[in-house]
């Protein structure tokens, strides 16, 4: 997956909220980590202020 599709895909799961979405974006950013890195995906919660919204931290893998 690109790094701009995992940035769509977590815009969506964003834009719903709900405990059902986090579970979503926690597979995202999990295969982002597995393809690009955990810099990336720590980037992209950052980004889409996803430590606001589901609670996310940085420098873990979700």
């Amino acid at each position: 997956m690109t790094l701009e599709k995992a940035r769509q895909l977590l815009g969506t799961q964003v834009a719903f909220g709900g405990g059902y979405n986090r579970n979503g974006a926690r597979l995202i950013l999990a295969e982002v980590v597995r393809e690009h890195g955990q810099a990336a995906a720590d980037e992209l919660i950052r980004e889409l202020r996803l430590d606001e919204i589901f609670g996310f931290t940085t420098g873990k893998t979700q």
